[in-house]
């Protein structure tokens, strides 16, 4: 009896944290989803009401204009930003795992130190490389004859993908490289022996192997994207184009703690991890069809 009480004993004190900042939260953020506050009075002095109010606000939420643009914009995206990155990692991962990288210790710290820098930092600095007349990079842009507003609002999401990709393609590049250390030696001294040089063992051996690496840096980057709320929140006083709504995040954040619309903002947080939730289900299909079809 004893052996089977103490494993759940010595993660008890896990499970109730797990349970009290993860799973309550969810089920309560659902629930909120289905209500509606309702407050009498002028100012609301006369109270609040609570009543179900069914699926009224995710119609309300799917119907809302700037949450559908956001989700849109968050999608644009990722489409870009996410395949922008994986490339990257991926192929900083090859270059440093190959035979001929010098210094690789080096450089993968170096690659991995922008993962860091907290997020609010990264932003800020990355603010001041982007404000004319402090950054130099507009300066020397503005001499060379392009003028570039990168806090405009056709061109401010391109700058937080920037920031978005400088501080994660280290961590994902480092997921690649352990991968690519799990592959058994003989494979590349069977390739050696049959004359394949870099190229045709990194397509032929290293991209097939590495798949499963890649698949997970890309759902983690799904999820990042759907989350994306620190970077736009901080350069909003910067840019126009960005409003309180600009994100998914941002707009469950604003309904809740602007317009003390709880069951709004609790409806697009459930969109929201339903959304990363189809499209993580999504991406593991198609890596899944292809891996058969191989």
């Amino acid at each position: 009896m004893r052996s089977k009480t103490a494993p759940w004993l010595l993660l008890a004190p896990f499970l109730i944290v797990f349970l009290g900042t993860m799973i309550v939260p969810i089920i309560m953020a659902i629930g909120y989803s289905f209500t509606s506050v309702e407050r009498s009075g002028l100012l609301g002095e006369g109270g609040l009401t609570n009543s179900f109010a069914g699926v009224e606000n995710y119609l309300k939420a799917l119907s809302n204009a700037n949450f559908v643009e956001s989700i849109g914009r968050m999608v644009l995206f990722g489409v870009v930003q996410v395949t922008v990155m994986i490339v990257a990692a991926v192929i900083l991962a090859l270059l440093l795992e190959s035979a001929n990288a010098k210094w690789p210790g080096f450089f993968r710290a170096t690659y991995f130190l922008p993962y860091g820098i907290p997020g609010v930092i990264a932003t800020i600095l990355w603010s001041f490389l982007y404000i004319p007349g402090l950054s130099p990079i507009v300066d020397v842009l503005e001499l060379v004859g392009l003028p570039i507003d990168f806090l405009g609002p056709n061109m401010v999401l391109w700058s937080i993908a920037n920031i978005v990709t400088w501080t994660y393609t280290g961590y994902n590049m480092l997921i690649i490289i352990a991968q690519l250390k799990a592959i058994p030696g003989e494979l590349y001294e069977a390739a050696k022996i049959d004359g394949a040089g870099s190229i045709r063992v990194a397509t032929a051996i290293q991209l097939p192997l590495i798949r499963p690496a890649v698949m997970l840096t890309v759902i983690f980057s799904i999820i990042g994207t759907l989350q994306l709320f620190a970077e736009p929140r901080l350069m909003q006083t910067m840019s126009a184009g960005i409003t309180s709504e600009y994100t998914p995040n941002m707009s469950a954040y604003a309904f809740a703690f602007q317009y003390n619309d709880i069951g709004m903002a609790a409806a697009q947080a459930v969109i929201i991890a339903a959304s990363a939730f189809l499209l993580s289900a999504v991406a593991l299909g198609v890596s899944s069809w292809t891996e058969k079809r191989r």
